[in-house]
C-alpha cells in the first residue's frame, strides 16, 4: 500500500494549530503533495520556497554520508526566530517537510508522521 501524501499532509495541518505548512518534496526539489494552512501569511514565497526545499535535501544528503556510523536520519529540526522547519526523510527520493510556529510540539508532529508512514507501508 502506498502512502497518500496529500491526505497525510492535510492530517498534519489539522493535527496542530501551530502547523503552517506540510508537504512532500521529491529528490528533484519539486513539491509533489501538500501545502499551506488556509488563511496564513506565507513567510517564504516563490524561489525562496525552492531554496528551502533545496537546503533540506542538501542537509539530508550530508547526513546520509554519516549513516554508516550514526544510523539513518529520522528527522531534522531547525528553529528560526519566526518559524521551525522540520524535515523527515521518507525514502531516498522523497522528504516530508513541515513548518510550524516557533516552539510548536514538533515531537508530537514527527511521531504522528512516522506512525502514519509506517502503518501505510
Amino acid at each position: 500500500m502506498t502512502v497518500d501524501y496529500d491526505k497525510l499532509s492535510k492530517q498534519v495541518l489539522d493535527l496542530d494549530s501551530q502547523v503552517r505548512f506540510a508537504g512532500v518534496a521529491n529528490s528533484k526539489g519539486e513539491m509533489i503533495a501538500g501545502g499551506h494552512k488556509e488563511n496564513i501569511e506565507k513567510i517564504l514565497v516563490g524561489d525562496e520556497v525552492n531554496m528551502s526545499i533545496h537546503y533540506a535535501l542538501q542537509k539530508r544528503d550530508l547526513y546520509t554520508n554519516l549513516a554508516y556510523k550514526i544510523g539513518s536520519e529520522k528527522s531534522s529540526i531547525t528553529e528560526y526566530e519566526l518559524v521551525t522547519m522540520i524535515s523527515i526523510p521518507i525514502n531516498s527520493n522523497e522528504i516530508f517537510m513541515i513548518s510550524t510556529e516557533p516552539r510548536a510540539d514538533y515531537l508530537k508532529i514527527i511521531n504522528f508522521i512516522h506512525a502514519a508512514i509506517k502503518s501505510q507501508n
